[in-house]
């Protein structure tokens, strides 16, 4: 009984796939229909869904990376060297909401044409997702012991030693979490796609 509430969307979803769109919005809701399969073939053959899923892959994983790469340094400074006024800056940004940069970035976007570019998605992508990833890894870089880098240290290593291979090969699970979240983030965002792109950088969201 308890799992009822949890199973139910997703069996509506798997019905939906199987419905018309009449059927789908029909009120109240149709419970027994004849099956169709026109939505998978207007989606696989109507539709450039191969292009649609390299367009969000190159986007989704040059986010990731990208956002990784500059989120990972960034909370580890704020971590150890206890910025605090960085680290406001960065709780501020983490509770904007990621569409308020929207009409500023697409105004940017189209005078310097970049707009229907895989720059323009990644760019934004990358900036909205940063202050979540730097945001978790702080917490995560607080839990590990200071011990660790100062052995690291006393045997020679230097700052950027001791985080590369130190720090990150313990962070694994914080990487992880912050890795999926970013690229999930990317892959299932709508409204920046469907603004900062038209058909030759579409995504599958739209």
């Amino acid at each position: 009984m308890i799992t009822i509430p949890f199973i139910f969307p997703l069996i509506w979803i798997i019905a939906a796939a199987f419905k018309t769109q009449a059927q789908i919005v029909a009120s109240p809701p149709i419970w027994i229909f004849k099956p169709t399969l026109n939505n998978f073939k207007s989606v696989f053959m109507e539709q450039d869904f191969a292009r649609f899923l390299w367009n969000s892959s190159v986007v989704a994983v040059a986010s990731t990376v990208l956002t990784l790469l500059l989120g990972l340094p960034a909370a580890y400074s704020i971590s150890r060297y206890k910025q605090q006024t960085l680290g406001v800056f960065i709780l501020v940004a983490r509770l904007m909401p990621g569409i308020s940069f929207l009409m500023p970035w697409y105004i940017l976007f189209s005078k310097i044409r970049m707009v229907d570019t895989f720059s323009a998605l990644i760019a934004s992508h990358m900036l909205v997702a940063l202050p979540l990833i730097v945001w978790i890894m702080i917490n995560y870089f607080d839990g590990l012991p200071r011990e660790l880098e100062e052995s690291a240290r006393v045997d020679g290593c230097s700052i950027q030693t001791a985080f590369l291979r130190i720090l990150l090969p313990i962070s694994g699970p914080g990487i992880i979490t912050a890795t999926t979240l970013s690229f999930l983030f990317s892959w299932n965002n709508f409204m920046f796609s469907l603004v900062l792109s038209t058909h030759r950088t579409k995504t599958l969201p739209i």
